[in-house]
């Protein structure tokens, strides 16, 4: 039987739409959209470097509460509202994930939930299988 292991979002839809930040199942850590908070950290508004590495962050950080770990990401996937931000995006992702190297996609929305969010990315990794 595969171990599963839920990582609970806390934002305010997470209740209402019924997700998980995370899910770890066997090998395998998916991680739900993560954006950064720019109601709560407004000098991040119009900002694609820090919305990417507060992005980032936060889904790193789920997929860690998974099990797993930035080498063990093998894909992603990037949100943006304008192409403009691609490069500035990307650097971002090669300055977290450039050793790491997972196949990445760019997907261009024409907006995000939140007024001010230019940014969202998902991760998944592959794990190596842990007993937990």
């Amino acid at each position: 039987m595969a171990i599963l292991k839920r990582v609970e979002e806390s934002g305010p839809w997470a209740n209402l739409y019924g997700y998980a930040k995370a899910v770890g199942v066997g090998p395998l850590v998916l991680t739900s959209a993560c954006s950064a908070d720019v109601v709560a950290s407004p000098h991040l508004l119009d900002e694609p470097a820090g919305q990417a590495k507060e992005s980032f962050r936060r889904a790193l950080d789920a997929v860690v509460e998974a099990g797993a770990g930035v080498a063990d990401v093998v894909r992603t996937r990037i949100y943006l509202t304008d192409p403009e931000y691609a490069d500035v995006v990307g650097r971002v992702h090669g300055e977290i994930f450039g050793v790491v190297k997972p196949v990445a996609t760019v997907v261009m929305v024409s907006q995000l939930m939140i007024p001010g969010q230019i940014v969202a990315v998902e991760v998944e990794a592959f794990r190596a299988w842990r007993e937990s």
